[in-house]
């Protein structure tokens, strides 16, 4: 049967991280009990109910949940020991806006879900949902843990402990779980030695998609410095570490990178950036590594365009309703995400260290104290201790405060309604440094007008631009 546990999942009509998430707790052992499913798309959230029964059905299967529509969020959070959070805040017609709308003013992104312009007005839309939600998770399951997955992830998180400060939250992301990948090709490339990225041990710290590797090692080899090495032999031609995969992937997969903005990095700092290329390049001058596109093509990585986000969604659904209605098999397998693996540690069945994004209580000590930030941290038995991190050089720890101050202040604009606040951590973004003053606002308003059905409700734009 397995220990009882009820998990709310919010944004349960996900088209890809509920799959990911079912597939895991399913290969996991001596679990059972009740994935409650709330979205405000219920026939998605529908659907993957029914791919929970194939689930259950499968012989793969250790652990067997029910499945539960929730149609109001209170029911879902009512007894829930576990609440998830993956949601998309607005639709791909505000995230075309968020991406695209910067590029005629010079500005390219190449996700623009975390900083950035689009970063920004993505918080704006985020910030009064997740109020919402601190709000009943606080009324109705306090106890709960709550798994946030939703980008801006420092912002999420924030939201959460700032309504409710006695909330146990944290942000899962596995941008350094690729570090770790990536680590384990420099290992074999360098030593020829296989290994996979559990069998690393890495001191990450930083802020979400702009964490840092201070330290890796495999036993007793230090894994920083194989890197020149590497550097030498793959830094022109590019190296992208996924396994299975050709690494040259980057050459048409608009996910993909070759870890040469990561290494570029390392070069100027002696420190490994432990998030993808397409991320990393966003928290840096944008001249730097996204001034066009024959830049972004030079550096070896992609912009991934909204219409191709929109094919892949497309793609997804199609793949849910056959799997739905029992004509194409799910695949139940371990993802190699860790979000099960720390819910298990903290009921009690083991020990995991693993990086997660927290207020910073001092475990980072160059970054401010309450400012989320994303280092290793002890799972175990209903308590999550932060590891305190191995400094960043000074030069680094610039690099990170700056775009950590830009969050926090972001925040507290949005918190306060306040567009002259927000705007002013708008244009103090690293992707606007050569944009004029009066461009930035421009192009600010531009942005909230064309997403204006997520803003009116909590922002007064009218008197705000004199519009």
């Amino acid at each position: 049967m397995g220990t009882r546990i009820k998990i709310a999942y919010i944004g349960g009509g996900s088209k890809q991280w509920a799959r990911v998430f079912m597939s895991d707790l399913a290969v996991a052992e001596n679990l059972s009990g009740e994935i409650a499913l709330y979205d405000i798309d219920m026939e998605a959230a529908a659907r993957n109910a029914k791919i929970g029964g194939y689930i259950n059905n499968d012989p793969r299967t250790r652990s067997k949940f029910e499945y539960n529509l929730c149609e109001r969020l209170e029911d879902a959070l009512d007894g829930a020991d576990f609440v998830v959070i993956s949601i998309l805040p607005g639709t791909f017609g505000e995230m075309r806006s968020d991406v695209h709308t910067p590029e005629k003013y010079g500005i390219y992104q190449s996700v623009g879900d975390t900083v950035g312009p689009g970063g920004v007005l993505r918080a704006m839309r985020t910030v009064p949902i997740y109020e919402g939600f601190a709000a009943k998770i606080r009324d109705i399951c306090p106890d709960a843990w709550v798994i946030n997955f939703t980008n801006p992830m420092s912002i999420c998180t924030k939201v959460l402990y700032d309504v409710f400060p006695g909330i146990k939250a944290f942000g899962c992301c596995h941008e350094v779980f690729h570090a770790q990948e990536f680590l384990t090709c420099v290992l074999k490339e360098i030593k020829g030695i296989k290994v996979t990225r559990s069998e690393i041990y890495t001191d990450a710290c930083g802020i979400n998609h702009f964490t840092w590797i201070t330290e890796a090692k495999y036993r007793d080899i230090d894994l920083l410095s194989l890197l020149p090495e590497f550097i030498d032999r793959f830094y022109e031609e590019g190296y992208f570490e996924r396994e299975g995969e050709d690494r040259f992937a980057f050459r048409t997969d608009p996910f993909a990178y070759g870890n040469k903005v990561k290494l570029d990095l390392y070069r100027k700092y002696g420190v490994l950036a432990a998030a993808g290329d397409r991320h990393l390049a966003e928290f840096m001058p944008n001249l730097w590594y996204l001034k066009d596109h024959d830049t972004v093509r030079a550096w070896q990585f992609g912009l991934t365009t909204v219409d191709f986000r929109e094919n892949q969604q497309t793609e997804l659904i199609a793949e849910s309703i056959e799997m739905a209605e029992g004509r194409m098999e799910f695949p139940v397998v371990s993802s190699g995400e860790e979000a099960v693996d720390l819910m298990k540690a903290l009921m009690g069945f083991k020990t995991v260290v693993s990086n997660v994004n927290m207020p910073n209580l001092g475990q980072m000590p160059q970054m401010p104290l309450g400012s989320i930030v994303e280092t290793n941290c002890v799972f175990s038995n209903g308590q999550v201790k932060p590891v305190v991190s191995k400094p960043l050089p000074v030069t680094v720890a610039n690099l990170v405060y700056r775009n950590c101050a830009n969050i926090d202040a972001a925040y507290e604009g949005i918190k306060e309604r306040d567009l002259n606040k927000i705007y002013a951590a708008f244009a103090n973004q690293p992707l606007c440094n050569t944009l004029t003053m009066g461009q930035s606002m421009e192009l600010f308003g531009e942005m909230c007008f064309n997403t204006r059905e997520y803003l009116d409700e909590y922002f007064e734009l009218e008197g705000f631009f004199g519009k």
